[in-house]
């Protein structure tokens, strides 16, 4: 397998190194200005506030297709212990409890960072990939250069668009999707906005299980997703990030099997685009439904992990 002229033509198309400078970490996220989070902090009405993310649990999504993956593995440390000591043993001083756990950092709602991915031996900006090592991670695009994540989000309900519960496991998501979408909520894309695609993938999750979600029905890991049309349209509308209630972020398999996972390539490698998966927009689009606005201030900084490909996130939407 190698990426066609067509992959290679839209990656000169939307490639972003050099943009923001030759030492730019974050990527599209310099798209979020600082008059871009006024105007998301004013949106604000209700106060309402609410958690997009899925549960951090050791039988959460991951079921072992990726085998770095894990979900948490959470144990206790301490339990009742008194670190001050109790001479008298009646416990009338301080006794605490702590805990420990183990995961994958993609294990469950989460955004990945610019090194998540490369091709050509290259990571956004043209960084070596050879900056990624064993004993420090990513040196040169940990996530930790995203300090901060707030601005306006969109929810753009494609299956809701559709008439949907969710979509079916092999669409493609495209720029006329996109945008028939937003039509359908009434809302105007800006530059900056933080895209939320809602598929209605992560019902299979809640409903049946994490296989289903993962693997869908029927069991071939396909999922729907944004295609290579969607980065297009990522890129002519300046969107600083986006984030899917799938397991996989884009469509799988692609269309064509030569540029299969290139959405991932062309985003985050020559975008420098950061993506999330695994995002609970369920109660997210029945809440804007009931208040007939799609836009509200997100805030969706991730961990700040020092090297990290990508952190665990829980992603507010305040209205």
């Amino acid at each position: 397998m190698s990426f066609n002229a067509f992959f290679h033509e839209v990656a000169t198309e939307v490639r972003n190194w050099g943009r923001w400078g030759d030492d730019d970490r974050i990527g599209t996220l310099n798209h979020i200005t600082d008059e871009a989070r006024v105007a998301a902090a004013a949106s604000v009405e209700h106060g309402r506030a609410i958690s997009l993310a899925i549960e951090l649990k050791n039988d959460g999504v991951q079921i072992g297709q990726i085998p770095t993956r894990i979900n948490p593995v959470h144990v206790m440390g301490t339990i009742d212990h008194p670190d001050l000591g109790d001479p008298d043993g009646d416990a009338m001083v301080p006794h605490f409890s702590d805990d420990m756990v183990t995961m994958g950092l993609q294990a469950a709602t989460h955004w990945d960072g610019l090194s998540h991915v490369s091709y050509g031996h290259k990571l956004y900006n043209g960084i070596p990939a050879s900056s990624i090592t064993a004993r420090d991670g990513s040196t040169e695009l940990g996530i930790e250069h995203v300090r901060t994540l707030v601005g306006r989000g969109v929810l753009l309900d494609i299956a809701g668009s559709k008439g949907l519960e969710r979509l079916a496991d092999n669409h493609e998501v495209t720029g006329a999707d996109l945008d028939a979408a937003a039509e359908w909520a009434g809302v105007e894309i800006q530059a900056g906005d933080i895209v939320l695609i809602r598929t209605g993938r992560i019902r299979l999750y809640f409903e049946q299980s994490a296989t289903q979600y993962t693997m869908g029905e029927g069991g071939d890991a396909s999922s729907p997703g944004p295609g290579i049309d969607a980065v297009r349209w990522f890129h002519r509308n300046d969107i600083a990030a986006a984030a899917t209630d799938t397991y996989m972020f884009e469509v799988f398999p692609a269309a064509d099997w030569d540029n299969v996972l290139g959405v991932h390539c062309l985003a985050v490698v020559d975008m420098g685009f950061t993506q999330g998966q695994n995002w609970n927009l369920e109660e997210l689009a029945t809440v804007c439904q009931e208040y007939g606005r799609h836009h509200f201030l997100l805030e969706a900084t991730p961990e700040p992990f020092v090297g990290a490909t990508g952190a665990p996130v829980n992603p507010i939407a305040v209205f």
